[in-house]
């Protein structure tokens, strides 16, 4: 461990003061994430207009969040409505950031409370990005605001300026970031509270792409669509059919209703998810689809199109596409199902894959274009961003692991994930929190899911680890 990180009779004295900081503003924490959770920040971009480059709601919640940071103390800038951030300059020119996101995926069904309200209930806080990322963002300002009170109480300024950013664009294609790197210089050390505890150093490489039917939909299919957002397993999908509701029998996860003139609808239920996590999820288009063939609802350029869609969404390591890997960095590929649509009379099925290093974009790419050309569909490549790692040996790297060590209680070490985060996008970057992985009530659901929610606990010594982290970040020289 670097030297200058261990912990000194200082740091004593400074976590209780942290620790009476954070038992005295907690309710206004709630308070602020409630203020940015009912605001549905889904993109839009056909109401895209200069300041709001991602839409109305999104630019709402940005203008929220930096009110709050302004509130509370930061010096903050609005970036074209594409970002924003809050500093507390420093003595130097460098700077250290957070970076998180008030954006969100589409609510989607299933919720047992209001997505756009935070329900506290038993120690938790429920409602659509209370996890990601709206909770985790208002921890953030706090954490900043900490540090804006340490300089008015001692007149001194920070070593290095502290920079507080928030994304606007994360779920759908961060060009929020971006936009940033293109008119602002790079942080000297950035880390995104958008992940788990300890530390992540690596992030698969991130692969979107997209089929499309040669079938004309209306045969016997009128209509396919699941899902809310090509990143996440769907927990819902819906095929208009012609039939008879009363000749179709009964199955699990299906529910089958009269749609009037000769045709019913089929809905399928699954269990969602992020398409970084499959493993307990199930896909409801495959839930559909096996129906569909099952009970032969389906002309026969449809059927070719199902048994493409069966073969999606039988295995989530992409083996059954022919695209399984793994390496000792990142572990098994995955590969997901996303979202299919009915378009210009045309099925479209979008399919998430994270990648390790032991296989490139352009491999899946080949793969699935000869799946498709056997199924009798086209395909192109939405997306593909290669892997990201860093080597966990730096003095700011050691800084934060130590932290959350004492705060946890335990050895902490850095490991990688599926998923994508900002820390991708920049050079010396890390995810670091703010989620423990322990168990939690049914009722709790997860990220991208119904009934979203966060422990309150958690979220509380997290506002610690990042205050007691960023004021060892500022003893170092940042080279």
């Amino acid at each position: 461990m670097a030297e200058d990180t261990q912990p000194t009779t200082d740091d004593a004295e400074l976590k209780a003061r942290v620790d009476a900081y954070v038992d005295e503003v907690w309710d206004d924490v709630v308070e602020d994430i409630r203020t940015l959770v009912q605001v549905e920040s889904v993109e839009d971009l056909e109401h895209a207009e200069p300041g709001k480059p991602f839409g109305p709601a999104p630019a709402e919640a940005l203008r929220r969040a930096l009110a709050i940071a302004d509130r509370l103390g930061l010096k903050t800038t609005n970036c074209e409505g594409y970002l924003g951030f809050g500093d507390v300059p420093g003595a130097d020119g460098k700077y250290v950031a957070t970076i998180c996101h008030s954006d969100i995926v589409p609510l989607g069904l299933g919720w047992t409370v209001d997505p756009l309200d935070v329900t506290r209930r038993e120690g938790y806080l429920l409602g659509r990005g209370t996890q990601d990322d709206k909770g985790p963002l208002v921890v953030s300002l706090y954490a900043a605001a900490f540090f804006a009170r340490e300089v008015e109480r001692s007149g001194k300024p920070l070593p290095h300026t502290l920079r507080a950013m928030i994304g606007a664009n994360e779920e759908t294609g961060m060009a929020d970031v971006e936009y940033y790197l293109e008119h602002y210089p790079e942080p000297d050390f950035l880390f995104s509270p958008d992940a788990d505890f300890p530390l992540i150093c690596g992030e698969k490489g991130v692969y979107h792409g997209k089929f499309t039917s040669a079938a004309v939909a209306g045969e016997r299919i009128v209509e396919l669509d699941g899902g809310t957002v090509p990143n996440a397993i769907p927990g819902l999908a819906t095929a208009l059919v012609r039939a008879d509701a009363a000749s179709l029998p009964a199955a699990e996860g299906i529910a089958v209703e009269d749609a009037g003139d000769g045709l019913a609808r089929i809905k399928a239920t699954g269990k969602g998810g992020h398409a970084s996590m499959p493993a307990g999820t199930v896909n409801a288009i495959g839930v559909l689809v096996r129906y569909l063939l099952d009970q032969g609802i389906c002309g026969e350029g449809e059927r070719t199109f199902l048994e493409l869609e069966r073969t999606l969404t039988a295995s989530t390591d992409g083996s059954t596409m022919g695209i399984a890997s793994a390496d000792d960095k990142f572990g098994p590929l995955t590969c997901i199902a996303g979202t299919v649509r009915t378009r210009d009379g045309r099925f479209e099925q979008t399919v998430d894959s994270r990648y390790p290093t032991s296989t490139t974009g352009s491999r899946i790419s080949s793969c699935l274009r000869q799946l498709a050309q056997r199924h009798d569909a086209t395909y192109d490549v939405l997306a593909d961003a290669v892997p990201f790692y860093i080597e966990p040996t730096s003095p700011e790297i050691h800084a934060l692991l130590a932290t959350y060590s004492e705060y946890a209680g335990v050895d902490a070490h850095a490991f990688t994930i599926g998923g994508g985060t900002y820390a991708r996008h920049f050079k010396r970057a890390c995810a670091f929190g703010p989620h423990e992985d322990k168990p939690t009530p049914e009722w709790v659901g997860i990220e991208h899911g119904p009934d979203e929610g966060v422990n309150e606990e958690d979220l509380k010594r997290a506002l610690k680890v990042y205050i007691v982290s960023i004021a060892r970040l500022m003893r170092l020289p940042l080279e």
